[in-house]
Formats: structure tokens, sequence, C-alpha cells
């Protein structure tokens, strides 16, 4: 493994170890799209199986089927399962681990002891201490769960607390090297002040009231759409959907299902309380950061106690209360994919395969590396074409001073000029009259076309110039 590739670790804000999964897993199987997003499949299945084990362990065969269901159909689930971020592979290892403890617990209570027992706890010890030390080295904020996972075994059982806390500690310790050298240099590099705020008290507590609804509008309701949708929506959806919940919680607790329902908001509501105490303790605001995926962690208890309601609470047409909530699931994954365009990098993709050899230049308003990089992956590598990416503000200097060394060297440009280019900011009027003056002096203008995609962020408008004969 290359130094390069291990020092490049420490610029991502997010610990190592799902690159690293993915670095090895393209070496093995090359770097076709396939091939990048089987092991995003792969995680997504683990999470469904792993979600069935736990719903059978707590609310048996019929509620660890609900349960994998309304996982694998949540609509912003189906979204990060979909991506390659580590996401999706953080979801499996809070399952995997929550799964571990709680089986663990169960053998070390029961009267029944025998030879199977004793390996099955040599099994699911293993899977505990590696799979939390797996989500630490995912995302850093699996930490809260260590403290979850203290208060189950602290409730659960007690008498043998301290072999838990050998197992937890012994993930601990697992990842001592990577945040002896890796995480210490990240803080250096990190820019906490980003989601920082001078908010008044009302404000600030307002906009915290804001950021949990939506959080929960988001994972449990409107999904991927919340990019496209005004933020009020998606904060009243958030509203309905606490308010759902709050419903839930009150019909198990009348119905006595309180071991059930304790662990349901252990694993779902309260680590998501944790972080927005913690946001509101260091006056930051990263509950809601990039739709929610920062706590997504939270995800699979909040639909564990929805499954626990379905399953456990005494409500009138069960199988058509169910169903309907799975057609929604259905209705809100199939509109997400059928009405909403994923293609823009394919059209420019097609539209250089027009011409295959003609020697091409693409200029990009954009560094963002979700830009450049699927940019990068999509368009054809045998081709003679260049890439230049530059804000707003340096772009047609720039350009121009290629475009003087040579301004043989291209028969066609592609102007992407992006809505919103992320670490940037959008091209003024003026910047874009600059390009223009800078191509039109040896290129003419062929056709423009907008592209769009599932948000504003993949939205371009792109430009085609051919040199002037």
């Amino acid at each position: 493994m290359k130094i390069a590739f291990l020092k490049g670790l420490v610029a991502e804000p997010h610990p190592f170890l799902f690159f690293l999964e993915q670095h090895f897993w393209l070496r093995i199987w090359g770097n076709s799209e396939a091939a990048m997003r089987s092991i995003i499949v792969l995680f997504s299945l683990g999470s469904m199986g792993c979600a069935y084990g736990l719903g059978r362990r707590l609310l048996g065969f019929q509620g660890g089927l609900l349960f994998a269901a309304l996982l694998g159909l949540n609509p912003y689930y189906l979204f990060h399962s979909l991506n390659i971020r580590m996401y999706c592979s953080l979801v499996f290892w809070v399952l995997l681990s929550s799964l571990s403890l709680l089986e663990l617990i169960t053998l070390n209570t029961s009267e029944t002891k025998n030879s199977y027992s004793n390996k099955s706890k040599i099994f699911l010890t293993i899977s505990l201490i590696l799979s939390a030390a797996s989500g630490l080295m995912t995302f850093y904020y699996f930490g809260v769960f260590f403290l979850i996972f203290a208060t189950l075994v602290l409730w659960l059982d007690r008498q043998k607390w301290w072999q838990y806390a050998l197992y937890l500690i012994s993930s601990i310790i697992i990842t001592i090297p990577w945040v002896w050298w890796g995480t210490r240099q990240q803080l250096r590099n990190a820019d906490l002040g980003r989601f920082s705020s001078q908010d008044s008290f009302i404000a600030a507590m307002t906009r915290h009231l804001q950021e949990f609804l939506d959080v929960l509008g988001i994972h449990l309701l409107v999904g991927d759409w919340s990019s496209i949708l005004p933020d009020y929506l998606v904060t009243i959806a958030g509203l309905f959907v606490f308010i759902g919940l709050v419903y839930c919680i009150w019909q198990l607790y009348k119905n006595n299902q309180n071991k059930l329902l304790i662990i349901s908001l252990l694993l779902g509501l309260f680590p998501l309380l944790l972080m927005l105490l913690l946001d509101i303790v260091t006056r930051k605001f990263t509950l809601a950061f990039g739709f929610g995926r920062s706590v997504i962690f939270v995800l699979p208890g909040c639909l564990l106690l929805l499954a626990t309601f379905l399953e456990k609470g005494v409500i009138k047409f069960k199988n058509i209360t169910i169903l309907s909530l799975i057609l929604l699931c259905l209705v809100i994954n199939m509109a997400d994919f059928s009405l909403r365009s994923r293609q823009m990098f394919h059209q420019i993709a097609d539209i250089i395969n027009e011409q295959p050899n003609q020697p091409t230049l693409i200029i990009m308003n954009s560094q963002a590396w979700g830009h450049v990089l699927r940019l990068a992956y999509y368009l054809p590598t045998t081709f003679p074409i260049s890439l230049l990416a530059q804000n707003s503000d340096n772009l047609s200097p720039i350009l121009a001073e290629n475009l003087s060394k040579d301004s043989e060297q291209y028969q066609r440009i592609l102007w992407l000029d992006s809505e919103r280019p992320v670490w940037g900011k959008p091209s003024t009027e003026e910047q874009k009259q600059g390009v223009k003056t800078v191509l039109d002096d040896n290129y003419n203008l062929q056709f423009f076309q907008r592209l769009v995609g599932t948000w504003k962020l993949d939205n371009f408008m792109m430009n085609v110039y051919e040199k002037i004969e």
C-alpha cells in the first residue's frame, strides 16, 4: 500500500476504515461502476440481515421481517445504500454491534449452559469487539453508542458488567494506533468553526428544535426529497413524525411493553437527544448537517420503535397499517428514482463520445471532490480530454493563460457552470462574461443545455464550443 494513500486519509474528516475497505475492494474487483457500488450493496444486505436478527430477538419472527422491511424500504436509507460513502456501513456496524450485545446478554442471563452456548458466546464476543471498533473507525460519532451499550449492560446484566467493560475497552484499544497517528492530524486540519453560530439564545434554541424535527422528517419520511423541498415542508414533516413517535411511545407504555420501549429509545431517540444536547452545550449546529447524515446511526433505533409499535401495540387494522406504511415508502422511492435525473455526468460523456477523437478541454467553476471525481470517473479514459477546475473568480484568467500558450491544442471546449460549486461561490454575470470573452476569440458556441441532478449541487449550465476553422 502506498504511503501517499495513508497520508491522504488524514485529509478526510472521517476515520480511515471505509476508505481502506473501498481501496482493497477496488484493487480486487476493479473500478467499474458495478464493482465500486457492490461493497455498499453488501453492507446494505448485511444491515437488513442484522435488522432481521435484532427484530427477531426482540419481537419474534414476524417482527424481524417487519424491521428488516422497514429498514430496506426506508427512503433515506435506500438513498445512502446507493451512495459510495461510509453511512451505509455505519448503519451496519450499529446494527451488528447492537445485535451482538443483546444476544450476548441473553446468553449470559440464560439458565441453560452447554457447549453450543459457549461457542456462541465466543463468537458474539468477537463480533461485539470488532463491530464496535469498526463503527468507531468508520464514524467518530459512533462513540455515543459506547454510552448506550454501557446503559444496556447496567440495566440488563449488571452482575457481569466488568466482562462487557473489558469487551468495549478492547474495542477502544484496537483503535488507539489510528487515534494516535491519524485523529490527531485530523483535529489539526478540522474546520469546526463552520458549525458555530452567533445567534441569540432564543434564535439558537429555535434552530436546534428545527434541526431536531428536520432529522426526524428526513430520516423517517421524506428521505432524499429533502434536498429540493423547502425547509418549512421538511420541518412540518418532522413535526408529524415526532407526534407519531410520541403516540407510539405512549401506546407501548400503556400496553406494558416497557423493556422493548426502552431498548428502542436507547438505540434511536436517546442518542439523537444526546447529539442535540452536545450541539446546545458547544453552541454548534451539526445535527442536520448533510440532510441529517451525521446522525444516520439513530435511524435503526427509530425504525425499531416503529416496528415495536406495529407488532406489540394494540392497534386496529394492523395488517392494513403495515401494508399502507410499506406502500408509502415504495411510492416515495419510486417517485424519487423515476422523477429525478441522475444522469448529469453521463450526459457529458455522451456528448464527448459523439466525437471521441476531438481534443477536448472541460472547464468548470468548481473544485468540489464530488464534482471533479465523478466527472473524471464517467468520462472516457482513452480520449484526448483535459480538465480545468477553478473557482469562479479564477476561471477566466487561468483559462486565458492556458489558451494563450497553445490555442490550437483544443478543438472543443465544454464549459460547465455550476449553480452551487460547494467550496466556492456561483459565477456572477461579470465572471460569466469574462469566460465568454476568452472563448469567443477562437471558438463558436454550438449549443447550451441545463443539466439537472437530484439537488442544486448537481445543477450545471453546459455550453459547448468548437474551434473556429
